[in-house]
């Protein structure tokens, strides 16, 4: 998790750079829909059983994710803006395999990430119009595998839930658009693709890569 935080040093220095210069701060929120991509949206492990030593295929699944996020984007000219992204979200999943019984699966995260914005049409002061988003973030995760359902405050405890929580980098890209008025309220969309940069070699036993695509509808003042 240094590295993640190393890396993070730089986009978060010249945010607070940028700061004390922007005149007009911009704070926005939103609602995530997160789609699971890749090894994440699906994953076959090959395993033995213990009783037969015969081997078998578990296959893990995430279904789609909800999440909020909150965020203050200064921008430093007409066509950039240096962004401070909080985020969280959760996901369900299951692990199934013929004859054996079902594992249910839960993932959360909360992120803390730095973007850079740019406004093509130089509207990066009234953060108005389209834009490109590209950032990393430090991605603190936690995965939780129960047999019974991980909602309930009966099964989520240490005797029923084996849990594994891990730090990584991520990185995200994508674009938006802000629609309304010069001032006042806008909304938001914003469509990106992350990626787990760090930490995600399975076969020293890390998780998979938490790849999404993230679809988010908000508002900006």
């Amino acid at each position: 998790m240094r590295r993640a935080a190393s890396l993070l040093v730089l986009p978060l220095i010249l945010a607070s750079g940028s700061a004390l210069k922007a005149q007009s701060p911009h704070i926005g929120f939103s609602l995530n829909l997160l789609v699971p991509t890749g090894e994440f949206a699906s994953k076959s492990y090959r395993a033995i059983d213990t009783t037969t030593g015969l081997p078998f295929i578990e296959k893990e699944t995430y279904d789609v994710g909800l999440g909020g996020s909150f965020t203050v984007s200064f921008p430093v000219d007409r066509t950039l803006a240096i962004r401070l992204n909080l985020s969280g979200s959760a996901e369900n999943g299951s692990n199934r395999a013929p004859g054996y019984t079902t594992i249910n699966l839960r993932h959360s995260q909360f992120n803390l990430g730095a973007d850079l914005q740019i406004f093509p049409q130089g509207t990066a002061f009234r953060h108005r119009g389209l834009y490109f988003v590209a950032g990393l973030s430090a991605d603190f995760e936690q995965f939780d595998r129960s047999l019974g359902d991980l909602t309930s405050s009966y099964y989520y405890n240490d005797y029923n839930v084996d849990t594994t929580r891990k730090s990584r980098l991520g990185g995200s890209l994508g674009l938006g658009h802000s629609f309304g008025y010069d001032s006042g309220m806008r909304f938001t969309m914003e469509a990106t693709f992350h990626k787990t940069l760090t930490g995600n070699d399975v076969n020293a036993g890390d998780p998979p890569s938490t790849d999404f695509v993230k679809l988010g509808l908000g508002v900006v003042f």
